[in-house]
C-alpha cells in the first residue's frame, strides 16, 4: 500500500488506480488471465516500462496476482485478486459514462477506434 496519507475516499481510489493505464489493465483482466505481451497488444499506447511498473504497483496493492509457471520458456500470467474484482462494477459505471460522453462528442473518438462503429 501507498505510504502517504489519504484524506478522502476518492483519494484512496486515486492512490491505487491513479496510474494512467491501471483502469484499462484491470478491465482487460476482468474475464481472463493475461500475459505481459497480451496486455501490450490490448493497450498499444503503453510503453513496456510503464506496463511493468504499473503491474508491480497493482500487485503490491493486492489488485492483481502474478503467476509464474516453471516451464521452458518461462511463462508469467496476471490475474485479478478477489479484492481486485471489486473494482469491476466501478469500471462498468465509468464505461457507461464514457460511452454517453462519446455519443455527445463523437469527434473526440480516435479515427481507428472500434467504438466509432458502435456509437
Amino acid at each position: 500500500m501507498k505510504k502517504y496519507p489519504v484524506r478522502c475516499p476518492i483519494t484512496s481510489y486515486q492512490c491505487i488506480m491513479g496510474g494512467h493505464w491501471k483502469p484499462l489493465m484491470v478491465w482487460y483482466l476482468r474475464n481472463e488471465n493475461l500475459r505481459f505481451k497480451d496486455l501490450l497488444e490490448l493497450i498499444p499506447d503503453i510503453s513496456t516500462k510503464v506496463l511493468a511498473l504499473q503491474l508491480v504497483e497493482l500487485e503490491e496493492d493486492n489488485i492483481i496476482v502474478r503467476y509464474s509457471f516453471k516451464e521452458s520458456p518461462p511463462r508469467v500470467e496476471y490475474a485479478l485478486t478477489k479484492y481486485g474484482k471489486t473494482l469491476i462494477p466501478i469500471l462498468q459505471v465509468i464505461k457507461g459514462w464514457g460511452l454517453g460522453h462519446l455519443k455527445q462528442h463523437p469527434k473526440i473518438l480516435h479515427k481507428d477506434s472500434e467504438w466509432r462503429k458502435r456509437i
